[in-house]
């Protein structure tokens, strides 16, 4: 059977959505699967590392390396021996010739034959690339970095979150391929759960919703298909936390009956057969633990937080975010952190968010559902002394600036940082007219908000110096076009020992449905 791009696309035209031709649904093998995947769009590396590889975690002597052997990466079932030989090696130079590290690690079919291969020994702050070898093919070549020890005179990081497959290219990941950056934060909704959505989309999921770990391999699988995405994971080095969709809409990781926990394992297990994750507990499974603190130097420390394994529900008197666990280490990590600028990985908005002046929250799915608990930890910024705190963040599929108040309805309540909500990698946001017509409305509502733009897609890139934290919102000119251009939209300033941000004169006149004067 063959399925050329023309006849599919036709098909689809004349149906009115892809997902009446898309692969698994139509019942095709995992070859015509493939074969039509890559007729809409999708692309994969040479079998059997079809997903690419990938880095992560990184310190000054050590970064976790991954692959995945997926030969028939849309099957549900990879035609494999149990076990396969995975070859590692790490070098100085791209044609890795100068090699520092080697080894084999085992491919498992119980971890669907994914690799995570803790490399030690590494010098600090050095540039290093890697390859992987198995059942006679290799990898493409990937570049990573350790983090250093000592003085640092700069730090640039990139943020990425919020990249559903079927509302656009991932031109923004080929963007952040091409960036000077020191290592990537993605902030969640790496994969959608739902089925086929149909209608006016480049392209769509494979089949309907996903329950099981084969659906979640498969999903991710998907989702690796778009070369920008590998192309982003070889180039530079992730830490990663997850938001709700790499298992189910809004969900809490504390609550559901067997059903639902069934699910949550197999999530859980596909995400972390897929990333390139140095887990923090005794075993990744059933449950990776993700939260932990890194440093980059005396210039940076970086704290990932995870905002779903532990929370409870949603506007309970004594609910909970971070679990209780989570929540004393983070205490811990303020009281004990050094003198450095201080980032916070958080996947969904801190902020306080009301609709308009007096209204009411927009989503307590995200810190707004949480109250006591965020005045709790903002309280223990302050009265820590704890300074130069920003907060990264996503979800949103716009871009707000916040100054974060200890109690966001009192004006008058200490200062304690800064949070910069990044546009979506391709999720969809508000329509044009909402954006305008809300804008100003949530501005006015909430002092703290400095500003709003929800019109475009991308990514951020920040700039870390002993005086001064800088962001740059990277933007793509169309999530529909794969080789869309990248631009900077504006640039928002932080000052080492002062509370609060504030906008580069040369980009203040960009297009925004709201910035306070």
């Amino acid at each position: 059977m063959t399925l050329d791009r023309r006849t599919l696309l036709k098909a689809a035209g004349a149906a009115g959505a892809l997902n009446t031709v898309w692969p698994l649904s139509a019942g095709l093998s995992p070859a015509q699967a493939r074969e039509a995947a890559e007729a809409l769009g999708a692309d994969y590396d040479p079998a059997p590392f079809t997903l690419g590889v990938a880095s992560g975690d990184p310190q000054p002597g050590s970064v976790v390396l991954w692959t995945r052997l997926a030969p028939e990466p849309l099957a549900a079932e990879q035609r494999l021996p149990e076990v396969v030989a995975v070859d590692w090696v790490v070098a100085e130079d791209q044609a890795l010739t100068r090699v520092v590290a080697r080894g084999s690690a085992p491919a498992s079919a119980t971890l669907g034959h994914s690799v995570h291969v803790p490399v030690q020994g590494l010098a600090a702050g050095r540039t290093y690339w890697y390859a992987f070898s198995a059942l006679g093919r290799t990898s493409r070549v990937g570049r990573t970095r350790t983090a250093p020890t000592g003085s640092v005179a700069r730090v640039r990081f990139a943020t990425a979150n919020c990249q559903a497959f079927h509302d656009g290219f991932y031109a923004a990941h080929r963007g952040i391929a091409r960036e000077d950056v020191d290592f990537v934060v993605h902030l969640g909704d790496y994969i959608y759960e739902h089925g086929p959505v149909g209608g006016d989309h480049v392209r769509d999921h494979e089949g309907p919703a996903v329950l099981t770990l084969a659906d979640y391999r498969r999903r991710h699988a998907l989702y690796k298909g778009d070369a920008s995405l590998r192309e982003a994971h070889a180039a530079h080095p992730w830490f990663l936390t997850w938001d709700d969709h790499e298992v189910a809409n809004d969900y809490s990781g504390t609550g559901g009956g067997a059903p639902f926990l069934q699910r949550r394992a197999a999530a859980y297990q596909a995400w972390y057969e897929n990333m390139p994750h140095r887990d923090g507990g005794e075993s990744a499974l059933p449950d990776p633990v993700l939260h932990r603190t890194r440093r980059w130097g005396d210039l940076l420390e970086l704290t990932v937080l995870d905002l779903r394994s532990y929370r409870s529900a949603q506007n309970l008197a004594g609910g909970t975010i971070l679990g209780a666990e989570q929540k004393n280490w983070l205490k811990g990590t303020i009281d004990r952190a050094p003198d450095s600028w201080h980032v916070w990985a958080n996947s969904i908005m801190l902020s306080q968010l009301r609709g308009r002046p007096g209204g009411s929250y927009m989503f307590t799915d995200q810190w707004d559902g949480f109250l006591a608990e965020r005045r709790e930890i903002l309280g223990h910024v302050h009265t820590s002394g704890l300074e130069d705190l920003v907060v990264v963040t996503g979800d949103w599929h716009s871009a707000f600036v916040d100054d974060l108040r200890v109690d966001f309805d009192d004006t008058s309540s200490p200062l304690v940082g800064t949070e910069f909500t990044a546009h979506s990698v391709t999720s969809g946001g508000y329509s044009a007219d909402w954006n305008a017509a809300n804008g100003p409305l949530m501005g006015r509502g909430n002092p703290h908000l400095k500003y709003f733009e929800g019109n475009r897609y991308g990514y951020d890139v920040h700039e870390l110096t002993p005086q001064r934290f800088t962001t740059r919102m990277r933007v793509v000119a169309d999530r529909r076009d794969p080789l869309s251009p990248v631009t900077t939209l504006t640039s928002f300033h932080v000052d080492r020992g002062r509370t609060g941000s504030y906008e580069d004169p040369a980009t203040k006149g960009s297009p925004a449905q709201w910035r306070r004067d």
